[in-house]
């Protein structure tokens, strides 16, 4: 017997039981299509000698398939690797106050641009301009899409066709080799390096000053240090010196936060307020990253400069949304509360958890992993980890934290990355860290109310290797 006459047909799959609930899932368009593509591939491997499946085969691989196209590509996942702030991760989990505006933001229309007490057109950056002066000292502020687009945006609009003044030492690569001078040069502005990469001083700065420049600017090393025999100018002396040649002084933080870190046992990092109050007159910084909220580039500042800054065309185009203003606002009403800040910002609590506390979990969770991980040539013990707090902010600190680790007996070492591969498929994809010779699993950002979850999907950890 012909064995492709074996093969059901489009329409009797259609019919099946299990088909017709995907269709009302799916739609008939969706799994009619994928009902041809597996026949077709069906007929493919007969006409090559292989046995053709079943009728029930067949549907199983439309049903895997319908369930493969149903799933986001953005996804939540399990933050094992130990690095809080994770770029490629989505950088700062925002808080349930966020979580709440944002959805409320979504479903409803909003006074995004209208202003309510008059009536008339609004400017959206109302909605959170008080609030960053209230936080910042400054005079106004605006918003855009990311700290990078900030930088580019001022350098356009003050700098354009002019010098500007860095010292060397400051001039810093971002994530994704993006380069404090490649934006320099693609917003029309030119850079003058000072000083060298170590040592850099007030004269440095003095003598590079022409009719041709535009500003001093200094750019915080968020994401990297120089220790030794070092000197920056301070931010005090640099505001002196602008102001006494009539330019402004404009400070990049990068990964900014708005309150001293050191009061949860952090090491300090610069707030916009300083330097407000060291005389900077433009301030830019990260909203999505030790601040705790939705990726947004912050600017704040002098009232006349932001004023020319909002008027440039390219403002339009770096403009953030609805969503993005509502998280952002909700998280700067929680910094109105220092007090229980730590508690509420989700990012800080995370960055400022107990080691004791994370042990105690994964005490919780051993014997589930364990059980998952128990045909394979490996051992799973509790271990002491380092995390860090990411997103080029404060590079050279480690948080004392707990986890797993997961080390090959004997010379089994391609079992890790089995292992990595098998919890990265999971529904809810969990993903760790290889490092000196062990699948690290650091708990420091499994959630408490997540520990269900995570220890329930371990028993269908596939057995990679077994």
């Amino acid at each position: 017997m012909n064995p492709l006459a074996q093969l059901p047909s489009v329409d009797r799959l259609l019919s099946d039981a299990t088909v017709a609930s995907l269709i009302d899932s799916h739609g008939r368009a969706v799994v009619t299509q994928l009902v041809r593509t597996a026949l077709a591939e069906a007929r493919e491997a007969a006409r090559a000698g292989t046995a053709p499946p079943d009728a029930a085969s067949l549907v199983g691989a439309v049903d895997a398939r319908a369930a493969a196209l149903a799933t986001p590509n953005l996804r939540p996942v399990f933050n094992l690797t130990g690095t809080v702030l994770h770029t490629n991760l989505g950088r700062a989990p925002l808080p349930e106050e966020a979580i709440a505006a944002l959805v409320d933001a979504a479903r409803s229309p909003c006074a995004l641009e209208y202003d309510i007490d008059t009536g008339g057109r609004g400017d959206r950056d109302d909605i959170v301009n008080d609030l960053l002066c209230e936080l910042t000292g400054a005079e106004a502020a605006t918003v855009v899409n990311n700290n990078a687009a900030a930088v580019f945006l001022l350098l356009n609009t003050l700098a354009l066709k002019k010098e500007v003044i860095v010292s060397r030492g400051e001039l810093i690569e971002i994530g994704g080799a993006f380069r404090v001078p490649d934006i320099m040069k693609r917003a029309g502005s030119r850079l003058v390096e000072v000083g060298t990469t170590n040592r850099t001083h007030l004269r440095d700065f003095r003598e590079a000053i022409t009719p041709r420049t535009a500003m001093l600017m200094k750019i915080h090393a968020s994401n990297y240090t120089i220790q030794g025999f070092t000197h920056a100018v301070p931010e005090s002396e640099l505001a002196v010196l602008a102001h006494e040649h009539g330019l402004p002084f404009v400070v990049d933080l990068g990964s900014g936060t708005l309150t001293d870190l050191a009061r949860w046992g952090l090491p300090h990092e610069p707030t916009p307020r300083e330097a407000i109050a060291a005389g900077a007159d433009l301030v830019t910084f990260s909203g999505d990253k030790l601040l705790g909220g939705p990726q947004a580039g912050l600017l704040v500042g002098s009232r006349d400069l932001l004023g020319r800054i909002k008027k440039n065309p390219l403002k339009r185009a770096l403009r953030v949304g609805k969503l993005t203003l509502a998280a952002l606002e909700a998280v700067l009403r929680l910094y109105r509360d220092p007090d229980r800040l730590g508690e509420r910002l989700t990012a800080l609590a995370q960055l400022t958890r107990p080691e004791a506390e994370i042990r105690a979990a994964a005490g919780r969770l051993l014997p589930a992993l364990q059980a998952a991980l128990a045909a394979l040539p490996v051992s799973v013990e509790i271990a002491p980890l380092k995390s860090q707090i990411g997103s080029g902010s404060l590079p050279v600190d480690r948080l004392p934290s707990a986890g797993f680790a997961i080390r090959p007996q004997g010379k089994k070492s391609g079992v890790l990355h089995r292992i990595e591969a098998a919890l990265r498929g999971l529904r809810r994809p969990v993903i760790g860290r290889i490092d000196d010779g062990a699948l690290l699993l650091d708990l420091r950002c499994l959630a408490a109310g997540e520990e269900t979850e995570f220890a329930a999907q371990l028993s269908t950890l596939s057995r990679p290797g077994a």
